[in-house]
């Protein structure tokens, strides 16, 4: 029983000293302190501006693509010949208006005949209203005909492809394409927060590496009003000047959207901190003495600064620069120089 009784008391006195053993180690982690360097946040004004590239496109292309199929007669330009509107392009098959021609021509001798006799009171208003529908129909008719076998340029511009040659028949793909290419125009993707600042008529430059030492002036001519849910990005497009015809369609360039100064925060990039499995980002602050962690959104960088946009922080706090990767929040935190 004595022997029992001695390992029993060892036992506990052993228990209790990895209990007391424990208690101490939690409250050294309670009380762990983490070494950290800051830095106070203000406000600084800077330019606001958003890096975009695009790829031109002619300002207004044309298919040249009758509404009647049959043989190409004559196509009257070639590929890179520029034109004019109102220029004559294609002549296709002159048959069918040839033929409506004659049917109009014998429907107008009827109208005017028939006309006559109506305002003289010999016929009823049925038969004049036949004859002048049949007349009419066929006036529209022809000059459908006639614009789609005599087919001109609507806008001025190049001859940027050719798909038939004379004689061939015409099956429906364009028989040319017409691009403009003395004014151009590009599609710019931009982020959601910049709808409210930009706006029809915001002039603005584009910069091509073919041309590195000469600046293309350009114009928002529209800014679309709807916003992309998938991107989060809306459109704008721009119209741009090329008397010079420097630029063509389908050329890449690069543009820098100028949209006016603004105060912002602007920290350490190293500070900011990502949400392992998420696109979250986030800061710690120096709370009294504690960590506090609040969210951030990034906006423009400048080399090694970042802006940084928050509704939990304001001008004099102090953001952790250096130890913030070990923290968690409310750990305290010992200041170092």
């Amino acid at each position: 029983m004595n022997k029992l009784f001695r390992t029993l008391i060892i036992g506990s006195m052993a228990l209790a000293v990895v209990s007391c053993g424990g208690k101490k180690e939690e409250k050294e982690e309670v009380e762990k302190v983490e070494k950290v360097k800051v830095s106070t946040l203000n406000k600084t004004t800077i330019a606001q501006h958003i890096e975009l590239s695009t790829t031109l496109q002619g300002y207004e292309t044309m298919n040249i693509a009758p509404a009647v199929t049959g043989r190409i007669e004559h196509i009257y330009h070639d590929v890179g010949s520029k034109v004019k509107a109102g220029d004559m392009l294609v002549r296709m098959d002159q048959t069918q208006l040839n033929t409506t021609k004659l049917t109009f021509a014998n429907l107008e001798v009827d109208y005017k005949r028939v006309k006559s006799l109506y305002e003289s009171g010999t016929i009823p208003q049925q038969t004049y209203d036949q004859t002048k529908l049949g007349y009419e129909q066929t006036k529209e008719n022809l000059a459908f005909l006639t614009e789609n076998t005599f087919v001109k340029a609507r806008i001025p511009g190049v001859i940027s492809a050719k798909n038939y040659e004379d004689g061939e028949l015409y099956a429906g793909t364009p028989i040319l394409v017409l691009t403009q290419i003395h004014v151009l125009k590009a599609i710019i993707n931009i982020p959601e927060s910049y709808f409210p600042l930009v706006k029809k008529g915001l002039k603005l430059q584009l910069h091509s590496d073919i041309y590195p030492n000469q600046a293309f002036d350009a114009t928002i001519e529209t800014v679309y009003p709807t916003i992309d849910a998938a991107t989060h990005t809306f459109q704008a497009k721009l119209k741009i000047p090329n008397d010079k015809e420097l630029l063509r369609p389908g050329m890449f360039v690069r543009t820098t959207l100028e949209l006016g100064e603004f105060e912002a925060f602007i920290a350490p990039y190293q500070a900011v901190l990502k949400l392992i499995g998420s696109n979250n980002r986030y800061v710690f602050l120096n709370n009294n003495g504690v960590a506090k962690r609040v969210e951030v959104t990034m906006g423009q960088r400048f080399d090694d600064l970042i802006e940084i946009k928050a509704n939990g922080i304001k001008e004099g706090d102090e953001i952790v620069t250096i130890g913030q990767g070990k923290l968690v929040n409310g750990v305290k935190l010992e200041i170092i120089k």
